[in-house]
């Protein structure tokens, strides 16, 4: 999961670019990158770390020029290496920057069709930069020197048509404007903002509606699936839908975990979709557990803070802040290694023991992915003095692999993976366990648009949208996610940056 922004404006847009960024830091820690253009000329910086590391002052008065892109990135390879930070560049044709959320199905196929065929060469082992040379090459195919809306939109057919997954991405071409466009499914958020200024019009993309609210842009959509949008330098926007076939399908993890609460997308807004995820939750409790005993909800911050607010006032049980977050730590299932995430936790979070001792407690969080984290805050909960620990999920068991551009464990690795909901709860310790159902998850997400007819819950269920994941594919997935590979790819990484040091 990762973060992209595209802005074009009447003045200098190096600022409001890292203020965007910033607001959207929660969907990826790993690297952040911008690039601008000035008078036919792009000026990037990118390197790993949060925004407030990756770009001083002397970065920032380099990055000049009136549009830009920007991304901060998630660690889909559990891995912080330089070289797969964004945006990505190539110079032929035009001059062409791109920054992508998701993940392409079809990634070793398209490297391969890229050198055999296009005689183009890929230099790291990130998708987006496929996808920016696959974007490259149907822009040179329209053999125009002078690109109009419509041979940009004829390229992103060309793009559709090569590229499977998950995707939404923005892209700039030299002296020309800003492209952004998403994936025929919807699955990766993407939406667009205008404002009014007194030198003129001027246009937003971003991943969440929250960036464009900080920044002073109204609203306008959500990018449709498979559509793309243009914003030509002058100000001018175009959209066009470039994909033959449509269907949204937007990933409702989104609304589960990722996204923040501010935000909205396909109109739906997510911290209402909490609100509901614990209302339909606390329902559940009431047909399963009439007659419980708890004493005190106490949520597991900060994703499931509203949903757990909500199951508190519909069971009319007192709610509780019983830990106290880091928020300096960053996010437990997607560190490498066991140890790591371990260390990690306690870091992290800390018991009031106060609000727990003597207690039968209920603990509730967004989701339960490893089941180590959970493990681990049910131990504390218990040496804080609670007398009995139950756990509520306000998302239902995830038994399947992400591939849509979520670095989730391997399958084996996520706790629900061929156990029933006892065999969990045991695992975890923990004297009761309660997930929500996935079809009051839908529901509680539909509520805000029930326009939306379906999305993306493959974790969930395993059914996978774009129609095109084989085992094959999920076991190639298995053995690069599995944390001994992880922690073979961060060692590699970790002795690159010593041998560079070695030889400045």
């Amino acid at each position: 999961m990762c973060g992209i922004i595209g802005l074009v404006s009447r003045a200098p847009v190096n600022q409001a670019l890292y203020d965007g960024l910033l607001v959207l830091q929660h969907r990826g820690q790993d690297a952040a990158g911008i690039v601008t253009c000035h008078d036919g000329r792009m000026f990037m910086r990118k390197a790993p770390g949060l925004v407030r590391d990756v770009f001083h002052t002397r970065h920032m008065l380099r990055l000049k020029g009136d549009m830009g892109i920007g991304h901060v990135r998630y660690p889909t390879a559990g891995t912080t290496s330089s070289a797969e930070a964004q945006p990505f560049y190539v110079n032929s044709p035009f001059g062409i920057a791109l920054a992508h959320n998701g993940n392409l199905t079809n990634a070793e196929a398209l490297k391969r069709d890229l050198f055999l065929e296009d005689r183009r060469h890929i230099n790291t082992d990130s998708d987006s930069e496929v996808l920016l040379n696959v974007l490259a090459h149907e822009l040179h195919a329209t053999g125009k020197l002078r690109l109009e809306p419509k041979d940009i939109f004829t390229a992103v057919a060309g793009v559709h048509r090569r590229c499977r997954g998950a995707y939404a991405v923005v892209a700039m071409i030299t002296d020309l404007g800003v492209l952004a466009f998403r994936d025929p499914h919807g699955i990766r958020p993407l939406v667009y903002g205008r404002r009014e200024t007194s030198a003129g019009t001027e246009y937003m993309v971003a991943s969440e509606s929250v960036a464009l609210s900080a920044l002073g842009f109204e609203l306008v959509r959500d990018v449709a699936p498979g559509e793309a949008v243009f914003i030509h330098k002058s100000g001018e926007i175009f959209t066009q839908v470039c994909a033959e076939e449509t269907e949204l399908c937007p990933c409702i993890f989104e609304h589960v975990y990722f996204a923040r609460p501010d935000s909205f997308m396909e109109g739906i807004s997510i911290y209402n979709s909490r609100v509901n995820m614990g209302e339909f939750l606390a329902r559940k409790i009431q047909r399963v557990f009439p007659d419980h005993d708890i004493d005190v909800v106490i949520p597991i911050p900060e994703s499931s803070l509203t949903s757990a607010l909500q199951l508190a006032d519909t069971l009319g049980i007192a709610y509780r802040a019983g830990f106290v977050k880091n928020r300096y730590i960053g996010r437990t299932f997607i560190m490498p290694g066991q140890t790591q995430r371990r260390k990690s936790v306690r870091q992290k979070l800390n018991a009031i023991d106060v609000e727990f001792q003597g207690k039968n407690v209920l603990l509730v969080d967004d989701s339960i992915v490893r089941g180590t984290t959970s493990q681990q805050i049910i131990q504390m909960a218990r040496d804080a003095g609670a007398r009995k620990v139950y756990f509520a999920s306000a998302a239902p068991p995830i038994r399947y692999p992400n591939v849509y551009g979520i670095d989730m464990p391997a399958a084996s690795e996520l706790i629900a993976h061929g156990r029933d909901e006892d065999e969990v709860c045991r695992a975890i310790g923990a004297d009761w366990l309660v997930y929500q159902d996935l079809d009051d998850l839908v529901e509680a997400v539909r509520r805000g648009n029930p326009g939306v007819e379906r999305f993306e819950t493959s974790v969930f269920d395993g059914r996978y949208v774009t129609g095109d994941i084989t085992a094959d594919y999920l076991q190639h997935l298995e053995d690069q996610r599995n944390d001994e590979a992880k922690q073979r790819r961060r060692a590699e990484a970790e002795n690159e940056v010593i041998e560079i040091h070695n030889n400045l």
